[in-house]
């Protein structure tokens, strides 16, 4: 008997994968918006997605409200019996593409985020999927996202108000919050926030309001007080706060090692917010990509596990965080 007449014929009348994995999503995380985000899709894709399996099912598999959605009876058995059996034919791909050939993905990243935070970490991500082969493309200060050389993008939002392009899905990645950081050595002259404007005030030339966010949090008065020395590059003005030429008020994750190690300090406990940060970016209509998907998924755990842990790098509980 052959291996074709050895598989019955099926009548087709399950969900298609679509709307499966638009289901387990919204399952998972409990709101459509939510599941977008981990599909890289629209939020209307994705709530279209879950009408046609409601429809072909003949009920309701969500109870929607305006805090979020909660599952039917129908729904939770639907999602015990699919979800499994959805996993691991997702694992079998991904078995058998790895038997083929190597996954590539091509990697674009803002600069001193990836000297001074990813690329210490990228080891980690090599051990775990030595199948994938990652190539960085210049970055582009003026990106439109329109290149065909690059999967992914790690921006940075450079306002408050900015929107991403209509075609590209960003998912905020780290990086809003900041703190006052200088060489140790400063640190016995610094017993309150006014202490500092007795030190040479280091900045980013892009973001020069960054000291005025920070200050206001730090309920510093900052009146009449001119900036010094500016960088356009954070690696550059965190070598500048290294090398003892005043105190800088950088992100967070950027300077984080260099807390733990003692190699800088924030003598001030207070951190606050920018409303901007870094973001992973990437195309709504991206086909299949088992490389971008493995690559997603480890980053934007390693960014949650690293700003959970946000307190105890400047020694405060997190209640005090802007």
């Amino acid at each position: 008997m052959s291996a074709r007449a050895a598989i019955p014929f099926m009548r087709i009348q399950s969900p298609s994968l679509v709307e499966l994995h638009a289901f387990l999503s919204v399952a998972r995380t409990g709101s459509f918006r939510r599941a977008a985000q981990e599909l890289c899709v629209t939020q209307a894709a994705v709530s279209r997605a879950v009408m046609r399996l409601e429809a072909d099912m003949g009920q309701e598999v969500f109870l929607r409200s305006g805090s979020g959605v909660v599952l039917t009876g129908l729904g939770e058995e639907l999602r015990r019996m699919t979800a499994e059996p959805v996993l691991a034919l997702e694992a079998a791909v991904m078995h058998l593409r790895k038997q083929q050939h190597r996954l590539r993905l091509r990697l674009a990243v803002v600069t001193s985020l990836g000297n001074l935070w990813l690329m210490r970490r990228l080891e980690g991500f090599r051990q775990n999927h030595p199948e994938v082969e990652i190539e960085f493309r210049q970055y582009r200060h003026d990106e439109d996202f329109t290149r065909e050389d690059v999967d992914l993008w790690i921006d940075v939002k450079r306002g408050v108000r900015q929107r991403w392009p209509r075609h590209i899905a960003a998912r905020y990645l780290i990086g809003r919050e900041v703190v006052a950081v200088c060489a140790p050595r400063f640190a016995t002259q610094i017993r309150s926030a006014t202490d500092l404007l007795h030190l040479p005030m280091l900045y980013h030339t892009s973001f020069p309001e960054n000291w005025h966010v920070w200050a206001e949090q730090a309920h510093l008065d900052l009146t009449g007080r001119r900036l010094d020395s500016g960088f356009d590059l954070v690696i550059n003005l965190v070598d500048a706060a290294r090398a003892g030429m005043g105190v800088a008020i950088v992100q967070e994750c950027m300077v984080r090692e260099d807390l733990q190690t003692g190699r800088l300090v924030a003598p001030i406990g207070v951190r606050a917010s920018t409303g901007r940060g870094y973001y992973l970016c990437g195309r709504k209509s991206q086909v299949a990509h088992p490389a971008s998907d493995l690559f997603r998924k480890w980053l934007l755990d390693e960014a949650l596990r690293e700003e959970s842990g946000d307190a105890k790098a400047v020694g405060m509980p997190r209640s005090a965080a802007a």
